[in-house]
């Protein structure tokens, strides 16, 4: 096949996915409308045109995140001019990415890749525990363990313990975290993209305020340092709010949506969702003037312990992420396209400069 018109395909089909057995009500979810809510199936499409300077390299997160209560991968299909494109999965964290290489030669390269997922709202009833089979010991240790940016001793142990201090079940500490980052954190539009997530930096200097891969990184470490186990789970939006928050949704054009949440696992629970730092975006962006006080934050932070309006996609878990082929450094996370060439690393935050685009529709199968 000529290497300028290759393509791949990946089950991009309702019936190949048996879709309608997930048409099934989002119980006990406060987003929900009404019982009925059901499943939404979206597209993603990434297109890169990478600068030339020698043999040049892009790296671009596919969906790898699959839960069957609530989001489902539906597969890939691309296109583009590269010499070599591989699907590949990182061996610690399961993060999938597509990989791809031009020769020197090439002197406009492209790659495009469209990514189909299904996925709907949801929601844990934190007053209904249940019977859930313990977190297997490898992921235990894995979501506990400390990362380059995600620190469980010194200060944040310290911060971690005196949240905590009253706390008397798992749940307890889960919430107080909560609670603590959604008081003491700002978010700053002066952030570049959606932050670094060095939570020990941000504790040591009292600086406590970024974005999302700063806020709910932080409350990650916390959490790992408390004895739970937590993780960042990154991602873009990918429509609008059905709720009535213009700051926590993005159609359309999705270059700059990427967005960062979190999950802590408890006992008689498993996964439970949570976003303080959108809580904190609401105070910011909504409209002018709004406080932690005001009704339209009251019931973002109710909400935001234990669920998630699913108008976003989830990549991966992964952290200090090794890019296969690539002559850099590891990177902190894997939620923008990445790319490097002779003169070195791209810069995955200017889009302009590395040229890329991100666009999401919702699909009706």
């Amino acid at each position: 096949m000529d290497r300028r018109t290759f393509m791949k395909t990946s089950a991009l089909t309702a019936a190949g996915l048996g879709l309608g057995r997930f048409a099934v009500a989002a119980e006990n979810n406060p987003f929900a409308p009404s019982p009925a809510h059901g499943w939404r199936v979206f597209e993603v499409t990434t297109r890169v045109e990478p600068a030339v300077n020698g043999a040049t390299q892009v790296w671009l997160p596919l969906p790898s995140v699959e839960d069957a209560a609530w989001i489902k991968p539906m597969g890939n299909f691309w296109q583009g001019n590269a010499d070599s494109v591989q699907d590949v999965r990182d061996p610690v964290y399961g993060a999938r990415m597509l990989a791809a290489r031009w020769d020197a030669g090439e002197t406009a390269p492209v790659l495009e890749v469209v990514s189909r997922f299904t996925t709907r709202d949801r929601a844990i009833d934190l007053s209904r525990p249940g019977k859930v089979a313990p977190l297997d010991k490898n992921a235990r240790r894995l979501f506990t363990q400390a990362t380059t940016l995600l620190p469980t001793d010194g200060i944040v142990r310290r911060t971690a313990l005196e949240i905590t201090k009253d706390a008397k079940t798992d749940l307890d500490k889960a919430r107080a975290i909560y609670e603590w980052i959604v008081d003491n954190t700002q978010r700053n539009p002066e952030t570049r993209g959606c932050g670094l997530g060095d939570i020990r930096f941000m504790l040591e200097t009292g600086d406590l305020t970024g974005k999302c891969a700063d806020l709910n990184a932080l409350y990650v470490g916390l959490a790992r340092a408390s004895g739970l186990p937590a993780r960042d789970v990154y991602g873009v939006r990918v429509a609008d709010s059905k709720f009535g928050y213009k700051s926590l949704g993005k159609s359309g054009d999705i270059t700059k949506a990427q967005h960062c949440r979190a999950e802590v696992w408890l006992a008689n629970f498993g996964w439970v969702p949570v976003d303080p730092a959108d809580v904190r975006k609401v105070v910011l962006e909504e409209k002018p003037g709004l406080t932690l006080q005001d009704e339209i934050v009251v019931a973002a932070r109710k909400k935001l312990f234990g669920a998630w309006e699913m108008n976003w996609l989830a990549y991966n878990f992964a952290h200090d992420l090794e890019l296969p082929g690539s002559s850099g450094a590891p990177i902190p996370f894997l939620m923008y396209p990445q790319g490097e060439n002779a003169a070195g690393r791209f810069d995955s935050l200017d889009a302009a400069t590395f040229v890329y685009k991100l666009s999401a529709k919702e699909v009706t199968v």
